[in-house]
């Protein structure tokens, strides 16, 4: 599974966001423009001292990334969607992306990508959920449908070491 986000706006959402992608070993792809800097200052300042271990990659534009990631199965998660996060099935492969918070993906990208929208439910006064609140939603049931692959592995280790305590 990678996660994607087009133009984030808020270093927090993105710090948890990179936070869960590190537990999960899930890679970030961040399409620019940032609202925000990644320089070694920036993110000791926002407490990211995991974010050496992500493995994130950035990129110019959504061009870029479809340049270097040809054929990749994207997931694009919108309140606009048909289809609910848990009505499709996700491969161990895929990528989700989502959008900046303020105006989410741009409209002429989900046009044509219109069959792999997906959604959370939510009732209609509510604009969205928040960004990163929504990252964790959307990989944790594509790493569920996915069998947890290599998470399951460090939770029977956890359970080992509870039970010796």
């Amino acid at each position: 599974m990678q996660i994607i986000l087009h133009q984030p706006e808020i270093p927090g959402n993105t710090g948890n966001i990179g936070r869960t992608c590190v537990a999960t070993g899930t890679p970030l792809h961040l399409i620019e423009p940032l609202g925000f800097c990644l320089d070694e200052k920036s993110i000791r300042r926002a407490g990211m001292d995991y974010w050496h271990k992500l493995r994130v990659h950035r990129y110019v534009n959504f061009e870029e990334f479809q340049a270097e990631n040809p054929g990749a199965k994207i997931w694009m998660a919108t309140t606009k969607a048909r289809h609910a996060y848990t009505e499709v099935s996700y491969g161990p492969d895929d990528y989700i992306m989502f959008g900046k918070e303020s105006a989410g993906i741009p409209e002429e990208i989900l046009v044509e990508h219109e069959e792999s929208c997906i959604r959370i439910p939510m009732l209609p006064a509510i604009r969205s959920l928040n960004l990163s609140n929504a990252v964790a939603i959307v990989l944790y049931e594509a790493l569920r449908q996915n069998g947890f692959e290599s998470l399951q592995a460090q939770g029977e280790l956890h359970r080992l070491q509870w039970k010796e305590q």
